[in-house]
């Protein structure tokens, strides 16, 4: 099994910061990628920015130019540098790895979610 511990949400002012981090432990095996998505209330989840074992980034329209996603690969951690947030920016963040077990069976695992909440 695989663990994704995710921190860094909370409460911010539009055009604040924070950075939210997730850490895979357990049966990883080789990530393939690993991401970021969001759920807003009444709305479906989305990818928000995405980075591939290659080290290349995928980004929504909407946060281009002010969300950056990181990996730390000696830690098997994520980072989202998330920069002048807005209102819209609110929402459940979920840390998201693609992997391959060692067996060769790939795999799809999410982290609990954390909050985000822009709002003065």
């Amino acid at each position: 099994q695989v663990q994704l511990v995710e921190s860094g949400g909370g409460l911010v002012q539009p055009g604040g910061s924070l950075r939210l981090s997730c850490a895979a432990s357990g049966s990883i095996g080789s990530i393939s990628a690993m991401g970021w998505y969001r759920q807003a209330p009444g709305k479906e989840r989305e990818l928000v920015a995405r980075i591939i074992s290659g080290g290349s980034t995928t980004y929504v329209d909407s946060v281009k130019g002010r969300f950056t996603i990181s990996r730390d690969n000696v830690k098997n951690t994520v980072y989202l540098q998330m920069n002048t947030l807005k209102r819209e920016d609110t929402a459940v963040y979920y840390c998201n790895l693609k992997g391959i077990r060692y067996t060769g069976a790939s795999y799809d695992s999410w982290g609990q979610g954390t909050q985000v909440t822009v709002s003065s």
